[in-house]
């Protein structure tokens, strides 16, 4: 995610360094500008903490939690030695600053404090790095497996961890093996004893994909939920670090697969900031409206079936329909419809065909009128505010502590938009508003998404009105595929053309993290190049994640219905959850 105040950046070291003079080990360069420090592991919890409370500005937000495998990697770049390294990426809303956290650990079995007691979002990604690489953190409160089944073995990002199937052996199912897997997923709660347990899902309809949420029920009031994920878990981040950087951009389309291009959105930038690729403002205005038509598609489909979780029935026919009239632009100018993979290293896959600014141009002259109508539908009718209202409240403290993003951050008052904070392709010159609400509850985030599907249609209608001239794609040489008249006249382009044909685009080494204000919050890529043609370390911090762990603190004291409006008014997919 790239900072914006270069003041902010020297001082958070400085303070850093000020008073944990022992426990610093060495400063990073980043190709992001993110400051990046190396601190001892016993001295970690101690920075975090000040990091957190006591700093200037402080850095209230985990907003990342990973590791990496150290063993295999040749270029560190001056970095202490290790085998496994823990990341953490602290965000301050008052600075608009990041800081980055790093903690050499060595052993085949390393183990490090766990800052449960300083996030509550720390949880679930400290299970995340315990079930993928191994890594055991002293204090949890429950250290087990996330996203992968209880009774698998080894961790799978790890690099000596196989990274297909087909390395694996052929899949059996014995009678013992099967009974060890149903025993696995037995559920026994602890402490309240006198409860009700109510298996809800793995299903799709009422949990937005495969989720099971563990309930304990005291009549219909829920006493806790606790959720299952890993459901959709595919190895988003290790088939990151097996495929080239240009072959890997399909595979982002579906991560969040209801948003396509806006998972391109940060992968692309942070492989152009790793690169220094400078892209042609005609390519940054097709990707920003390409953007916020995906925008438009996912609220449209969030608004039709949350309407439909809490009671309403023809609202999401209707919004599917609107949704397919995006479709038929994107798959005009794409030739794809909800995953066209085409954003591009250094621009865009094709120019805008002949006729685009037609579908657009009816498309956004009435859609306002539909949005308007369905305010009639469905915010302003009288069951959809009795289920929503005041219910599932999030305050501003919490959600931050908790790594809200979003609309969902912004339905509990704090107007925090990296479109507007931290502007990329071009964002800075587009005339827009970022909507708010004060209430935090389930009507306000649907308030939210609206209003943003509004904003987005001025966005659009400014593209339209202000379409650059020139190139749809960078001439630099590392650009893929670079542009055909600069492989006929450069010997260099040339040479990079075919690497990149055979093997990608040979990205320098170095480390990037780019955030973008994605459909559901803020998606951010953070890569890590040793000077080959992929990655040595993918890393997606996607918002659905830390926002699926807050269910259990929104529902705890509620009734069951409820429960069914809170995952509604969240907006996450599955996929975006498990990648």
């Amino acid at each position: 995610m790239n900072t914006a105040d270069i003041s902010e950046r020297k001082d958070v070291v400085q303070e850093i360094r000020d008073r944990f003079g022992d426990g610093i080990m060495a400063q990073q360069p980043a190709r992001d500008g993110i400051p990046t420090v190396w601190v001892a592991n016993d001295r970690v919890k101690d920075v975090l903490k000040y990091l957190k409370h006591e700093t200037a500005g402080p850095y209230r937000m985990l907003y990342d939690l990973t590791a990496i495998d150290e063993r295999f990697r040749e270029m560190r770049q001056g970095q202490p030695d290790s085998t496994f390294t823990l990341v953490y990426h602290l965000l301050s809303h008052e600075r608009n600053s990041d800081v980055r956290i790093k903690v050499p650990l060595t052993g085949e079995s390393p183990r490090a404090g766990s800052i449960t007691d300083i996030w509550q979002a720390a949880n679930w990604y400290e299970r995340e790095v315990w079930d993928m690489f191994g890594i055991h953190f002293d204090g949890h409160p429950e250290l087990r497996r996330i996203l992968l089944p209880l009774t698998w073995t080894g961790h799978p990002l790890r690099k000596d961890h196989p990274a297909r199937a087909t390395d694996m052996g052929p899949f059996s199912l014995p009678d013992d093996k099967a009974k060890r897997e149903e025993d696995a997923l037995r559920y026994s709660p602890d402490g309240v004893k006198d409860v009700m347990l109510l298996n809800m899902g793995p299903h799709h309809p009422g949990t937005h994909g495969l989720l099971r949420m563990i309930l304990e029920l005291d009549g219909e009031q829920i006493v806790n939920a606790t959720p299952e994920i890993g459901f959709h878990h595919r190895g988003a981040e290790k088939m990151g670090e097996r495929q080239s950087w240009h072959t890997y951009i399909p595979y982002t389309d579906r991560v969040d697969y209801l948003a396509g291009p806006l998972n391109n959105f940060p992968y692309v930038l942070a492989v152009e900031t790793l690169a220094g690729i400078e892209v042609p403002d005609r390519a940054k205005v097709i990707r920003i409206m390409v953007a916020e038509l995906f925008r438009i598609s996912n609220h449209l489909v969030y608004y039709g079936t949350f309407s439909q979780d809490v009671g309403t029935m023809s609202p999401v026919f209707f919004m599917f329909n609107d949704r397919e009239r995006v479709f038929h632009i994107i798959e005009a100018i794409c030739g794809g419809r909800m995953h066209p993979e085409w954003f591009r290293i250094g621009g865009v896959a094709q120019d805008l065909p002949k006729g685009w600014d037609g579908l657009v141009r009816d498309f956004i002259s009435s859609m306002p009128r539909r949005l308007k109508e369905y305010d009639g539908l469905v915010l302003k009718n009288r069951i959809f505010k009795g289920r929503t209202r005041g219910v599932g409240v999030l305050t501003v403290d919490e959600a931050i502590d908790r790594g809200v993003t979003g609309p969902n951050l912004r339905a509990c008052g704090l107007e925090w938009d990296l479109r507007k904070k931290r502007p990329y392709s071009g964002y800075d010159q587009f005339a827009f508003d970022v909507p708010t609400m004060p209430d935090g509850d389930c009507y306000s985030r649907a308030v939210i998404r609206v209003e943003e599907m509004r904003q987005s249609l001025k966005i659009i209608e400014q593209c339209l009105k202000h379409m650059p001239d020139g190139p749809y794609k960078s001439d630099h040489p590392l650009a893929t595929p670079p542009r055909k008249d600069r492989i006929l006249c450069d010997i260099e382009t040339l040479i990079h053309h075919f690497l990149s044909v055979s093997w990608g685009p040979v990205i320098p080494a170095g480390e990037a993290a780019f955030g973008t204000e994605g459909a559901k919050g803020n998606n951010t890529y953070y890569l890590i190049s040793d000077g080959g043609a992929m990655s040595y370390r993918t890393r997606i911090r996607t918002p659905s994640f830390p926002h699926l762990q807050v269910v259990p603190f929104l529902t705890r004291g509620l009734m069951l219905s409820d429960l069914i409006a809170i995952l509604g008014s969240i907006d996450y997919v599955l996929a975006d959850v498990d990648r």
